[in-house]
Parts: structure tokens; sequence; C-alpha cells
């Protein structure tokens, strides 16, 4: 019996045990010894990588390993994805550092809100599922719990529920409130409910820095544009309100509110809120956005280099470039661009487990571990935990990250790289059985500071002075994009779809093939009927192919983060 944690990227950060070769869901935290369908049906289905290729053409792992030695200088690029979240990813930065070689930085994901949390707070830290269980009222806000973390949901059981979300899921037509707001309202709900909040003295702080000069700031926005801008009407604001004016309030919010160029504002707005409510600082209470999991511990992999955007890289820039565990000709924006990109790399070289778009462009492919045959740590941005990762199945014939840094270290000549157990002890030792010590400060932030301007350049509330223009915004033939996360996928790997969801009232049928265009490109695909969607809204996954044709190649206004729902599309 071998045990280890699940290394794929979502919220829950599963212990699992191998029982002669069996997978099954470990017994500690909240996994309760279940696992999810990505693990237990799709991993192992999935078609690999197997055999290093140079050209298209097999060849044995130390060719690979010497023809990507000899490419490899300061004139290189490593691009890395998140896909497995092991600690021991990062050690190609190590190799790239002594190359004096550029890493490719930001956030295809959470960097936006992420920012916006720092701004307001000082630190962004995890609530635990723990903590959630105390609350009295939760806010689910843009965030398909029974989608992207399950094993949250035995916590939400008897508690009041709010859900706001453009689109109605199980988890919103269950809920006391479902706010089916219009994609990219959630600042402008958040500063209208901290407005009232603010207007009836409800459990406001006494002392609150700075309340005031917000409350100044909320009053710039018109009370009857900003609910028609919002999409919802007066009386459930209200009831939102009063059921907001409880002791204990967490917020849980989804990564999709802030893929947006104000995506740092949209947290501190809804940071905003909940402290004006008081709801920070003890039990029960505060915003659960994707932690930082490696927050006040020692990395050291984090080591100052040549960088350039994770979000609109200029591949074609560099002579080699190395991509790693990534899939940028599908995840990346304006996807278009991109591949035209990596054709223009002269050395293309890919490190990873699964084929995909990328994989195919490649000149030199070397197949890597996957999480469950090496070993690595799992951080968690749920619980705080540091899992051991152990090698539970034997792979010859593919390198892990330490493996595939320590061949290239011998093959160039580099000193330094410490033995693989160092590192892992490293990680390991830093936790107090098995947690980090930041746990012990989930409850503490700094002095809460206000936003107290907006630049929205997209959509300028602030300038509309008649309720007739939003009306007029609302019916326009143009509808608003939604990349919502898969069941069955991460992202781009495993379970692939052509499904694009539209509402009945749009007079398209089920099955139907149509056409989705932006000013970046177009994605063919076929009508699901989806009447849980905003009339006004198409959803195209993100495991959908050839989604990220349509969207925008903008970094947000902070976090250096992609900004997917910026755009709204044309159907034909």
């Amino acid at each position: 019996m071998i045990k280890s944690a699940c290394g794929l990227d979502c919220y829950d950060a599963c212990s699992i045990v191998s029982d002669n070769g069996k997978l099954k869901g470990g017994e500690d935290g909240f996994t309760n010894g279940a696992l999810c369908s990505i693990l237990n049906k799709q991993l192992h289905q999935a078609p690999r990588i197997d055999t290093p290729t140079i050209d298209g053409v097999e060849v044995s792992m130390d060719e690979a390993l010497d023809a990507v030695a000899k490419v490899l200088d300061s004139d290189a690029l490593l691009y890395r994805g998140s896909g497995n979240m092991g600690v021991m990813q990062e050690v190609s930065n190590l190799l790239f550092k002594e190359l004096n070689a550029t890493i490719a930085t930001g956030s295809l994901c959470d960097g936006a809100g992420d920012a916006g949390i720092r701004d307001g707070r000082g630190v962004n830290r995890v609530l635990t599922p723990e903590h959630i269980d105390k609350a009295e009222v939760v806010v689910v806000w843009g965030r398909n719990i029974e989608t992207t973390n399950s094993h949250l949901m035995p916590y939400l059981k008897n508690k009041k529920l709010i859900v706001i979300d453009p689109i109605a899921t199980s988890l919103a037509k269950k809920a006391d409130i479902h706010l089916q707001i219009r994609p990219r309202s959630d600042f402008y709900l958040a500063t209208l409910l901290t407005r009232f909040v603010i207007m009836q003295d409800m459990q406001v702080p006494n002392d609150l820095a700075d309340v005031d000069d917000f409350y100044d700031f909320s009053r710039g926005f018109r009370i009857k544009l900003l609910i028609k801008h919002i999409g919802v009407n007066a009386d459930e604001i209200a009831k939102v309100v009063e059921m907001l004016n409880h002791q204990k309030v967490v917020h849980l919010v989804g990564v999709g509110v802030q893929k947006y160029s104000i995506g740092a504002s949209v947290l501190r707005g809804i940071d905003a809120l909940c402290v004006t409510l008081g709801h920070y600082g003890k039990e029960g209470c505060g915003v659960s956005y994707l932690g930082d999991s490696k927050l006040g511990l020692d990395n050291p992999f984090a080591l100052k280099s040549k960088t350039t955007s994770k979000v609109n890289t200029a591949f074609s820039d560099y002579k080699s470039v190395l991509i790693q565990g990534a899939n940028p000709a599908h995840s990346m924006p304006n996807s278009n661009h991109v591949i035209k990109e990596l054709k223009g790399v002269e050395n293309l070289i890919y490190f990873g487990t699964y084929p995909n778009e990328t994989s195919a462009l490649a000149k030199i492919v070397i197949p890597s571990k996957s999480f469950l045959e090496k070993s690595d740590v799992r951080l968690s941005y749920s619980d705080y935990s540091i899992k051991a990762m152990h090698p539970i199945i034997d792979n010859p014939n593919a390198l892990s990250e330490y493996e595939f840094t320590q061949a290239l270290y011998r093959r160039l000549g580099f000193e330094g790289l410490q033995e693989e157990q160092y590192y892992l002890t490293h990680w390991l030792d830093q936790g107090i059985d098995g947690v980090s010590p930041e746990a012990k400060n989930m409850l503490e932030f700094d002095e809460f500071e206000f936003i107290d301007e907006l630049d929205d350049e997209f959509e300028n509330i602030r300038n509309l002075t008649d309720i007739k223009k939003i009306k007029e915004e609302m019916v326009e033939s143009d509808y608003w994009l939604i990349t919502p996360k898969a069941k069955h996928s991460i992202n781009s790997q495993f379970v692939r779809s052509h499904d694009i969801e539209v509402h009945s009232i749009l007079g398209f049928k089920e099955g139907q093939e149509i056409e989705v265009s932006s000013e970046y490109g177009a994605v063919e695909g076929v009508v699901k009927i989806n009447d849980d969607l905003r009339s006004d809204c198409i959803a195209i996954g993100a495991n959908v192919e050839g989604v990220n044709r349509l969207t925008p190649p903008i970094v947000s206004d902070e976090g250096e983060s992609a900004c997917y729902q910026e755009i709204k599309v044309k159907i034909q």
C-alpha cells in the first residue's frame, strides 16, 4: 500500500492510496475515500507520449536530451503549465537561471484576482473547509463547486445559500437566492451591495478606515443604472442585503469573475463588501479565493531571472523554446496568433505527458512522468496541507522534471544542483504535522485599503446617463462569452468537446452546427441547448477545441493575468 496525493490542478488536493495497484481516496482531510471522475476514469485512458522524437522520428532518450542541450542557451525561453501541481515542476527554473535565459511569468488563471486581494488586505490566504463549515451564510460567487471543488459540498449543508452566477448551476437551483447577473458586472454588484450596507449602517465596524471615502466613490454610480446594468431587480438586491446581515458569512469566489481587465478590482470590491459588514478576522467569515499555497514557505526555485508575459508571449522572438507541461496552442488567448508564433520558433521543444496541439508543432518531444510516476510534494490552496507524493507506477520511458533538469545540467557542465531528496525534504520539513505554518495565520490580514477609482474602458458605466442606453446595450446582437471549466477535464487535458451552449430563445436547434466568431478568429461547434444560461451569453468550455481562437490577448490591469471573457462574440 502506497500513500500519496493527487497532483491535478484543482482546489481539493486529495490524498490517494494505491492498494495493490488500485487507486482510492485517502481517509484524511475531506477526500473521505472518494476520487473524482478525472482521476478515476480518465487519467489512465488518455493517450500518452511514450517515446522521444526529433522531427517526428523516434530516437533514444539520450539522443533527444543531447539535441536539447545543443540548442539551449541565453536566447531560450521556458514556458511552463500548471496542470500538475507538484512543487518539483519549478526545478527547471534553476536550469534557465544558469543559462541566463528567459522564463514566462504571469497567469492564465487567477493572477488578477490574487492581485486584487493583495491590494486590499495585503495578503492572499486560504480559508479551509473546516472554517467554511462554521459559516451561517455562504455566498457562492461565480464558482461551480460541484465541478471544480466537489469535496467541499458536504460543508455547505444546512447553510443559507446565495449563488451569484450568469449560469443557473445545479447549486444555484438549490440556493435560497440566485442572482443571475450579467457577465462582467460583479464589481458593480459588490459596490452596490456595499453602498446599501453603509446606507443602512449594518454592522459596519466603527474603526474601519476610509469607509466614508469608499461610500463617496460608490455614489458616483447611479443606483437605477447599476441595477439595470447588472441585470437584476431591486427586490433581489434587497433580499441579498438582508441575508448578508448575519454574523458569519463566507464568500466562495471563482476565477471566472476576474477573467477581465478589471479582474483585480472585482476581488477588491467583494472584499470591501465583507470588510464593511465586519465579516473578517473571525470564525466562519471571509473571502475564499485561490489562496497562495506557497505563502510563508521558502521556495528554493524562486530566483530572479529574465521574464516575459505568459499571456501574450512572443515565442518567435526566441531561438529555442521549451514548453514544459503546457499546451499554449490551445490554452493561451488568441490561439490563431499563438500557433503562428510557435511555428516561427527554430527549436520548439515539448516536455510533457500527453500529446496535444503544441506537441504536434514541436521539433523535439520528450515524454514526462505523470504525478503517479515520480516523487514530489503537493501543496494546497484549499487546506494548507503539505503532502508527500510517491511513485505508484514505474515508467522507465519518461523523465520527471528533476531528472530532465539533472540530465541537462550534466550535458551543459553546470554545477550546483542538489540531490532530488534535498529539495523534497526542504519542502516537507517546512510543515508542522503535514500542515503549513500559515494555517495559524488564516484569519489575519493587514489594515484594509478600499478601492477609490476604477478605469473601465470596456464598459464606461460611470459615463452612462440614461437607462435607455443600458437597454440598448442589453439587446444588441453580440453575446457575452463565458469559458467555464468542464466537469471531466483539466482545461485541455483529457475529455475534449465541440459543444457550444446557447439559450433556446436564440432559435437554434440541439445538434445544429454553428460558427462563433470574434475579432480574433472563429470556432465551429455543435449547439447544446442550455436554458440555465442567460440569453445574452454563450458558454464554451475550456476543453472545447478552438475556444481560444475567440479570446483576446490582453493582460489584466493588475496581476499579469489573461482576460478570456473580455470579449463579445457573434453567431452564424
